[in-house]
């Protein structure tokens, strides 16, 4: 028996179970994961489900990013997931914030790829991040988006631009604009309207603060701004979304 038929009978002989997946658990500030086509979990690690605010796998089986993340998060990776499931390309070390918290400015590497049946017709994703500052390959330019990134954390309340940003990497504004989209899938532009965004969302659903008020807070021109901006990515009005929310909270108590 040559070794490639012998690595195959050693794998068929194994329980087919998940006994591999406890691995996972086991990796330090590794967060694993699988989905399947619709985007809902099969299995995820120990770090991912804690994430996901979760206490136990079995609490996030059958659910989705958009059950535990800001609906621009979520949107975020389910466009990834989807892109890796439709090209079936995998995608690797693509540069994201930490989900776990968001005023965490930490970033994280994200790989995924697909996940095929024995026809060969792929039916999910498995993934997994990692801090980017234990990924391999942590240039000098990841760490000067490092910088950007905890800048557009601490201040998106403030006016910030590209130029400002550029600056701040020591790059050209085209070459910033360039590498920055490579790295994080979206423009900086794009990545700071999602970060006001949520910033919106999590006041509108903890504090009394006025949408107008809430709106100066977050870096938007006016009431205005904001509404036209939430309803585009949120898909509800900010004073909807306050009402679901209270709505949401008062079931849980």
């Amino acid at each position: 028996m040559n070794h490639v038929k012998a690595k195959a009978a050693f794998f068929r002989s194994l329980e087919p179970n998940e006994q591999f997946l406890a691995l996972f658990d086991l990796i330090p500030e590794v967060s694993f994961f699988v989905k399947d086509r619709d985007g809902r979990f099969m299995s995820l690690s120990l770090h991912k489900h804690e994430h996901c605010g979760v206490k136990t796998e079995a609490d996030a089986i059958g659910k989705t990013d958009h059950d535990f993340f800001s609906r621009p998060r979520a949107d975020a990776y389910r466009a990834d997931d989807l892109a890796v499931m439709e090209s079936g390309v995998p995608l690797i070390n693509r540069v994201e914030a930490s989900p776990e918290v968001f005023d965490s400015p930490r970033l994280v590497a994200t790989s995924k790829i697909p996940l095929r049946n024995r026809r060969g017709e792929v039916v999910g994703i498995a993934g997994f991040s990692r801090p980017l500052d234990e990924v391999s390959g942590y240039t000098d330019v990841n760490r000067r988006f490092a910088q950007v990134i905890e800048h557009i954390h601490q201040r998106y309340g403030d006016p910030i631009n590209s130029s400002e940003l550029a600056r701040l990497a020591g790059l050209s504004v085209s070459q910033f604009d360039r590498r920055f989209g490579e790295a994080f899938g979206a423009s900086s532009r794009q990545y700071l309207l999602r970060i006001r965004i949520e910033a919106a969302a999590r006041l509108l659903a903890s504090t009394e603060q006025t949408v107008s008020e809430i709106a100066f807070a977050c870096g938007f021109h006016d009431h205005a701004h904001l509404s036209k901006s939430f309803r585009k990515m949120i898909l509800l009005s900010p004073k909807a979304y306050r009402a679901a929310n209270r709505l949401h909270r008062e079931d849980r108590d």
